[in-house]
């Protein structure tokens, strides 16, 4: 008599997946949900063949060690870091990612951010949240005469400079070897003392950590650029950014990809204000339309991987 074979188990951390669609598309698995994967019962990560993982969490080979039955990462957005996609292809485990239903969602955060600044609302507000009343400073030139620089060009990347491009002067990507010669792009060299505004869509590489930081800033002081950061918060020297726009070196800052994991923003024990500043907690793909497509892709592709393995998802 053959034993009885069990249930596959998949784990999501929460926030990355909606666990009652879940267990509605995969009604033979096991589902659990988790609120981190440090603190995760070591029985459920030595029984899980699929992880659903959102940003914000780290799966080093430490970590991995501990997974042992695990087939299959599911990503359920863009960015791969904190994610060791070497160890994780080393060991055979698929990598699952879907960056194409957030990039119109972050590209409105990103437009938004770019008027705001531009228009000096968050300085006019943070004025008036500290009883204070600051119209004089808030004169600023039109969006209209702005040129603004994106760095990165995968679909976050080009769907911020459709945004933008309507409203502003002059968009240009910064020039890298695999940019498609239809897209407008500089010498990323050149961009800071060209644009009067960065948005920042870059992966968290060695070679783009930390990469707006003093050098940067240095380069673009005369122009007194906006700042907005849509990739990845490494990279940005934060503390070195947040001092430029305390000292007026930068006009505006906006930062999204804000994680608990990155909080206190300040380095100081007190912030300086007011000041015309942004940051949200990485909310840019956080429209209803957006998480229900990434649910359903989520869902879609758990059952997929498990009946390609033999087992029985639905």
């Amino acid at each position: 008599m053959s034993a009885v074979r069990e249930a596959p188990l998949l784990v999501s951390v929460r926030g990355a997946a909606d666990t009652v669609l879940l267990q509605q598309l995969l009604p033979g698995c096991a589902i659990r949900e988790i609120t981190a994967l440090a603190t995760v019962d070591p029985s459920l990560a030595a029984r899980a063949e699929v992880l659903v993982l959102r940003s914000g969490h780290r799966l080093d080979a430490e970590r991995l060690s501990g997974w042992p039955a695990l087939r299959h990462v599911i990503r359920a957005g863009s960015g791969l870091d904190g994610i060791d996609v070497d160890g994780l292809t080393a060991r055979g485990i698929s990598v699952h990612r879907n960056p194409e239903p957030a990039a119109g969602a972050v590209a409105e955060w990103a437009l938004a951010a770019l008027l705001s600044l531009a228009r000096r609302i968050p300085y006019g507000h943070a004025t008036l949240l500290q009883g204070r009343h600051g119209k004089q400073h808030c004169l600023a030139p039109p969006l209209s005469r702005m040129r603004a620089a994106v760095w990165g060009a995968g679909p976050v990347g080009r769907a911020c400079a459709q945004a933008l491009a309507p409203h502003a002067a002059e968009v240009a990507f910064a020039a890298r070897p695999s940019l498609p010669d239809t897209l407008p792009s500089r010498p990323g060299r050149d961009l800071p003392a060209w644009a009067d505004a960065h948005v920042v869509a870059l992966p968290l590489t060695n070679e783009n950590r930390g990469l707006f930081g003093t050098e940067f800033l240095a380069a673009a002081r005369e122009r007194l650029p906006l700042l907005i950061c849509v990739g990845r918060l490494g990279t940005l020297d934060v503390g070195a950014c947040l001092h430029a726009l305390a000292d007026g070196q930068l006009s505006g800052l906006a930062l999204d990809p804000v994680e608990e994991s990155d909080l206190p923003l300040w380095p100081d024990a007190a912030e300086p204000g007011p000041l015309n500043l942004i940051a949200t907690p990485h909310i840019g793909a956080q429209r209803s339309d957006v998480r229900a497509r990434l649910d359903h892709w989520v869902a879609t592709t758990a059952a997929d991987v498990l009946a390609g393995a033999g087992r029985t998802a639905r």
